[in-house]
């Protein structure tokens, strides 16, 4: 049955908001990347003191346009959140996700007005920056993965169900962790290639293991361990759980997380290689974030109150499953 056309036009507006939150998380890591998040000084909302700054420099442009585009992005999640509630009756699991989405957004922007204000941008080298780049990302994964869900049950998929899951929900839960953990690393080695930049890998790998290097450099080489660790275990339980819960969904989202994290460490590779530059840093994060969500897709996918169970070996068939 085709959807009806209300429906097929929330679930574009919800897949539109998804992508377009994205570019605005592309642009933020633009942002730190390029050294611009003081581009508007330490005011909030405002840009230097202004509303609209006058003959800005590059930084200050760079800066200026993630604020505009962030508050469009707010404005988006709550046509989002207002659209899922009005045209989803009382339980549906979008409206859920949708306000979840609208919370993440505001924390979100709470966050990154933390950070300017308290001057947590440009040369700063405090470890409470790297606390804050912590949250930041988290947040920002709550975020995508809230908004992924939006699309998700947009499509008439059914409810999560958590309880009589076994191990499911543990393995779900293993990889959501361990993705959060690589995640924070990675924020914390980006912030290191952006203070510290080398010269040659050479001297890169001679910074991490110094003992006199800043602790951002010295926890710069933990994040290339746990994304060979933290993949392992992603992978793992991607192919496990499409084994348990033999769906297409589920096989298809095992599968894309095969691939995307594949392309993920050669990024990562190639990062390291040619000393971080900005685009490869964009880059990384764009297929950390498509891992991200492809990991949320199969944990909606493998916890589902639908999803069907494999039978175990040697276990009488019914009439009905034979079907």
């Amino acid at each position: 049955m085709n959807p009806a056309p209300s429906s097929r036009r929330f679930q574009l507006f919800s897949i539109g908001v998804l992508v377009y939150s994205l570019g605005v998380i592309l642009w933020g890591a633009f942002v730190r990347a390029t050294g611009s998040g003081a581009g508007c000084g330490d005011h909030w909302p405002h840009c230097n003191g202004m509303v609209v700054p006058r003959e800005p420099s590059v930084a200050t442009l760079i800066e200026y346009t993630h604020r505009v585009t962030s508050g469009l992005a707010m404005v988006a999640a709550v046509a989002l959140c207002v659209w899922g509630l009005r045209a989803h009756a009382k339980g549906h699991p979008v409206r859920k996700a949708a306000v979840w989405s609208l919370v993440f957004m505001v924390t979100e922007a709470l966050v990154g007005a933390g950070i300017v204000l308290l001057q947590y941008v440009a040369q700063n080298t405090s470890v409470a920056r790297g606390w804050w780049m912590g949250i930041h990302l988290v947040n920002t994964f709550l975020l995508v993965g809230a908004q992924t869900l939006v699309v998700w049950f947009s499509r008439g998929r059914a409810p999560l169900a958590w309880r009589g899951q076994g191990w499911v929900a543990a393995m779900v839960g293993t990889s959501i962790g361990g993705l959060l953990l690589l995640g924070v690393s990675g924020a914390i080695a980006a912030l290191g290639d952006t203070l510290f930049p080398a010269t040659t890998l050479a001297e890169g790998l001679r910074q991490d293991v110094s003992e006199a290097a800043h602790i951002f450099l010295q926890l710069r080489v933990l994040h290339p361990v746990l994304a060979v660790g933290v993949g392992a275990v992603v992978v793992a339980v991607a192919r496990g759980l499409a084994r348990l819960r033999p769906s297409r969904d589920v096989q298809r989202a095992a599968t894309a997380i095969s691939l995307i994290y594949a392309l993920q460490l050669g990024a990562g590779l190639v990062n390291l290689v040619l000393l971080a530059p900005v685009w490869m840093q964009v880059v990384h994060l764009l297929l950390a974030d498509l891992v991200w969500m492809s990991v949320v897709r199969l944990g909606a996918a493998g916890l589902s109150s639908d999803a069907p169970r494999a039978v175990p070996a040697g276990a009488p068939v019914s009439s009905a499953s034979a079907v």
